[in-house]
């Protein structure tokens, strides 16, 4: 095996652990195959978006400047967004990071979890499953440094390139269609939402 390969079988085998801790022990017991399958399956992920959503919850603290999916062709599709800050400097940052598997409706998939933006941002490595987040954008954005922010937040031309290798090599998801959603929060209050909706196959 690879360098290459052992370091993202490891990458997966340690998420799937701090996965687990955070369940329920009943949750733990009747997903636990499913985790397994999910690390440890060849699983060949075609990524799609299927659309976007952005919504603002709070219009005085903040309002999306744009936000849309552009299909180029059948094959290349990005998203992009602006956020327009309306209350500068922002200190104190807080995501919320949950994924939905479609069966009957979205129901909660593997994890939700809420870090501290602008501690993790000091400390990337510090958190594994923000981190592999956080991997997703960090190189199309200009959210790559931690607190204070003083400026508008941007999203430029995410395509589905990146999320192919990640959910194909990194951390494999099975087929289905998935919601990503995060919401961002400031001072310890939600200021806005923003859904992705995938489709792998």
């Amino acid at each position: 095996m690879s360098d290459g390969s052992s370091s993202n079988s490891i990458v997966i085998i340690i998420i799937m652990f701090i996965i687990a801790s955070q369940l329920p022990q009943k949750q733990k017991q009747s997903n636990s195959r499913c985790l397994c399958a999910i690390g440890w399956a060849n699983v060949h992920s075609l990524v799609e978006f299927t659309n976007i959503k952005c919504e603002v919850v709070d219009p005085d603290f903040c309002n999306f400047e744009y936000c849309y999916l552009k299909s180029v062709n059948r094959t290349y599709k990005y998203f992009m967004l602006k956020v327009n800050l309306y209350k500068t400097p922002v200190t104190k940052v807080k995501v919320n990071f949950a994924i939905y598997n479609f069966a009957n409706g979205y129901k909660p998939f593997l994890y939700n979890v809420t870090v501290d933006g602008c501690k993790f941002l000091r400390n990337p490595k510090s958190n594994p499953i923000a981190g592999y987040v956080y991997g997703f954008f960090k190189d199309f954005s200009n959210i790559n440094h931690s607190c204070p922010y003083d400026h508008d937040l941007v999203v430029d031309k995410l395509t589905t390139d990146l999320f192919n290798q990640r959910m194909k090599y990194l951390l494999p998801f099975p087929e289905g269609k998935y919601l990503f959603q995060m919401n961002w929060m400031a001072y310890d209050t939600i200021r806005a939402v923003f859904k992705i909706y995938i489709q792998v196959s």
